[in-house]
């Protein structure tokens, strides 16, 4: 993990990146030159030169699967000033969304992003609706200038695993 994303991560929280279960993570709308992982793997997303792209239009809807149950803390969303993200719709543990079902169900948040959290201010988010997250879906649905094309360089989530039960490791307890 690299200084600056350390920086963000609140005390307790740790930054998600590793429990993506990356075979599933889907982008629509990315510009197939500028895609998501540019934005969202270690390494690249550290990369100012490398961002996530829209293409037909502004909007972008991410979809990011957990290895495990999550607890969504908070969320980083860098862009440059003018087509980086202005309204960012969160929804947790819905699938199978696409464009012209998301306005279907509210978020689970909502953020309008300013400046600060271009630059990389944390976004925190409503705890209490990301206790048990098994998926995310990020709707962006508008960039600061109204442009046509949206640009995020980073995206950082930041939060807690949940600890389940083994229920392998339990033993039957034998009646004496």
């Amino acid at each position: 993990m690299s200084a600056e994303s350390a920086s963000v991560i609140q005390r307790n929280q740790v930054d998600l990146l590793d429990f993506v279960n990356w075979s599933g993570v889907e982008c629509l709308n990315q510009n197939s030159s500028h895609s998501l992982p540019n934005a969202l793997k270690q390494d690249y997303r550290e990369d100012e030169e490398l961002n996530l792209e829209s293409d037909a239009d502004e909007q972008l809807l991410i979809y990011i699967p957990f290895t495990q149950v999550i607890k969504l803390h908070s969320i980083v969303i860098k862009g440059p000033e003018e087509e980086g993200p202005k309204t960012v719709k969160l929804f947790a543990n819905k699938e199978h969304m696409g464009f012209s079902n998301v306005n279907d169900y509210p978020p689970s948040d909502i953020a309008v992003l300013s400046e600060d959290n271009l630059k990389g201010k944390p976004v925190i988010l409503k705890y209490v609706k990301f206790q048990n997250v098994r998926s995310l879906t990020i709707f962006i649905e508008d960039n600061q200038s109204g442009s046509d094309i949206t640009k995020v360089q980073k995206i950082v989530l930041c939060g807690t695993t949940v600890e389940t039960t083994d229920m392998k490791g339990l033993k039957k307890i034998e009646d004496h």
